[in-house]
């Protein structure tokens, strides 16, 4: 960033007199951010940080999410220079509150913030004195009597609810890295983060309260993924801005500190690690687990593109996938159901997963109860098929259902592990042979693209039974004519109607 012309004369009365000082200063952030923090302007400002300045000095705008590249400054712009404004400028701000994953790592930007009024001449004439402050439950703070106002360092393990400096509650709020690679690699993880936010942050403000946040893209799922959707689909009153070294027609952000490819190409040569690269600087979601589904893989369909239900339009089957748990506890796994309407052979089969899976924790009546009612449900008065797993209390699950007069079907998985299992149905998710309702299906999707460090897999173990069962079943020969299943358990009569040899053994 670079300084806005000044001739020599306004320099002198800016650095003797307080008052032009705060005359300049008061309405701008970036005349602040020159002024006060001169000595971090060494580029040409960019445009992405002209604009971080006039966002923050917009208070029209209550939520501001920001995602940019390493070393952008957004984090001095946002973190440090823009609570210290907030006060001393026209926004008149009281009671700030910086917030990060880590008490530790909250606690670290406010000693940036100490340090930067100790050494810095001219903010320690117009902020000082401040006091530090340590309070019952660790939380720490500076004050600054002159503008009697505060700025606190919290973390995601602490609640800042009902906080107040006097007889102000939180009027700004600074979210910096709330997140991080470990934090986001489970659900549970990324749901506690999300409802720390939306349950806790948010409601320490009022109406005026600002929240600003600050981050990077770490996963699919991680909360600012949803705050950037919910801004994106207006259900969040908000702005986001996205900001990478380089946009996809090859524009370089900051072009003063980084003039031409060569500067990248450096740049890129000291990170030594592509991945870090990407997420870090271009801002692409690259995850350190192996995965096995990867999120670009899952292709989508419209209700109305799924054919009717009939031979002329190829239609084969319906069934649903049984991930069975025997115990209700907390910390055991759900039962799931998975369902499929399946279309067509070999290079002609469609898929078609349908929304809403099941996912509860269910006793053994409750789970034949379910099971019964989805057979029954999903075709349309007919029944569809039950698939569930040929091993101990599963296969017992499937000869009751028989028993009761539903299509069920032990299937056998000659050993393979769960991955293994998950891993041969990607080339059909790949190649948009299987396709995913648009909405309905997000905790499937979540288990299947972080398989391995989710906390539970129920979901994405039904849908590989049943998808591996659908696989199974392609390369048969087509039956012509239709079949029918007596009381007894022959192809005879007319209890549900199925095309036999889709589910013969083996």
């Amino acid at each position: 960033m670079n300084n806005p012309l000044l001739t020599p004369e306004l320099k002198t009365q800016i650095y003797n007199d307080r008052n032009v000082r705060t005359a300049i200063t008061r309405q701008s952030h970036l005349m602040f951010f020159n002024i006060y923090f001169a000595s971090y302007v060494t580029h040409e400002t960019a445009r992405f940080q002209k604009e971080l300045f006039s966002l923050s000095e917009d208070q029209n705008t209550t939520m501001v999410v920001v995602v940019a590249f390493r070393g952008s400054g957004k984090s001095t712009i946002m973190n440090m220079s823009y609570p210290l404004w907030a006060i001393l400028g026209e926004q008149q701000k009281k009671f700030v509150i910086i917030l990060s994953q880590t008490q530790r790592q909250a606690r670290q930007h406010l000693v940036n913030l100490r340090r930067e009024l100790e050494s810095n001449e001219l903010l320690r004439a117009d902020l000082g004195p401040f006091q530090e402050q340590t309070d019952e439950w660790g939380s720490y703070a500076l004050v600054i009597p002159r503008y009697n106002a505060k700025i606190m360092a919290a973390s995601t393990e602490q609640s800042i609810r009902g906080l107040r400096h006097g007889q102000y509650r939180p009027d700004l709020l600074i979210c910096d890295d709330v997140e991080n690679l470990d934090s986001v690699k489970t659900k549970e993880n990324r749901d506690k983060t999300h409802d720390w936010l939306v349950g806790d942050v948010i409601p320490a403000g009022d109406q005026q309260t600002r929240i600003i946040i600050v981050g990077n893209l770490l996963h699919e799922d991680s909360v600012l993924m949803r705050l950037k959707q919910g801004i994106t689909e207006n259900k969040i009153n908000g702005v986001y801005r996205e900001y990478p070294l380089i946009d996809d027609k090859g524009n370089i952000a900051w072009p003063g500190k980084y003039p031409t490819q060569a500067e990248i190409e450096q740049l890129k040569r000291t990170t030594g690690n592509e991945t870090a690269w990407q997420r870090e600087y271009l801002l692409r979601i690259i995850s350190d687990v192996e995965r096995v589904i990867h999120p670009d893989w899952i292709q989508y369909y419209d209700y109305n593109e799924i054919p009717p239900f009939d031979d002329d339009h190829d239609f084969r089957f319906t069934a649903t996938g049984i991930d069975l748990a025997i115990s209700q506890k907390e910390s055991a796994d759900y039962t799931a159901m998975v369902s499929a309407h399946v279309f067509g052979y070999e290079d002609k089969l469609k898929i078609y997963i349908t929304p809403n899976p099941i996912n509860k924790r269910m006793v053994h009546k409750e789970t034949l109860d379910t099971a019964m009612n989805l057979s029954k449900s999903l075709g349309r008065g007919e029944m569809t098929w039950i698939l569930v797993e040929d091993v101990g209390y599963q296969q017992a699950v499937a000869q009751e259902l028989i028993r009761a007069g539903y299509p069920a079907k032990a299937v056998k998985v000659h050993g393979s592990d769960k991955r293994s299992r998950l891993a041969l149905t990607s080339h059909l998710i790949q190649s948009g042979t299987v396709l995913f309702p648009k909405k309905g299906t997000e905790l499937l999707i979540s288990q299947m693209t972080g398989f391995g460090v989710e906390k539970h897999d129920d979901l994405a173990d039904a849908f590989s039974l049943l998808i591996n069962k659908i696989i199974s079943l392609d390369h048969k020969e087509q039956t012509q004519g239709i079949w029918f299943l007596t009381d007894d358990g022959d192809w005879e009569g007319t209890q549900w109607r199925v095309q036999k040899k889709e589910f013969e053994d083996d």
